[in-house]
């Protein structure tokens, strides 16, 4: 528990220093990122997140006055809202990213080997249905 800690405090430290993104932002950033339209449900996004459905409703709110993400309401059923990624927002999370999968490559990736690595992604794909 405490190298999970200090390892989530360093990225955490890290990523807002060099991009002004919490790792929560950053999450709904690489999310929206990969869609192709840049457009995700928040109530989709919530479900992917540690946040409560409000709580990733406010930091959508707090993308959206920074310009990094428009909230659309959905048409299909008025009920709902989209978070839609902007031009600011990619350009802001691709410069983001760089620098922040550099850092992870640094403080966690490096202390393994090639095989570790493999060894460990596996690990990793067996929790997927959790």
């Amino acid at each position: 528990m405490s190298t999970h800690g200090r390892l989530a405090k360093r990225l955490e430290e890290n990523l807002r220093r060099a991009s002004g993104l919490s790792h929560a932002e950053y999450e709904v950033l690489l999310r929206l990122f990969r869609e192709e339209d840049g457009r995700l449900r928040i109530q989709a996004l919530a479900a992917e997140s540690v946040l409560t459905h409000s709580g990733t409703s406010r930091l959508v709110d707090r993308l959206e006055g920074a310009g990094l993400v428009e909230r659309i309401e959905a048409e299909e059923d008025r009920r709902g809202a989209y978070a839609v990624l902007t031009k600011h927002g990619r350009n802001h999370f691709t410069q983001a990213a760089t620098q922040h999968t550099a850092f992870v490559r640094e403080l966690f990736l490096s202390n393994f080997s090639p095989d570790e690595l493999e060894v460990m992604g596996s690990f990793w794909e067996r929790l997927d249905h959790i």
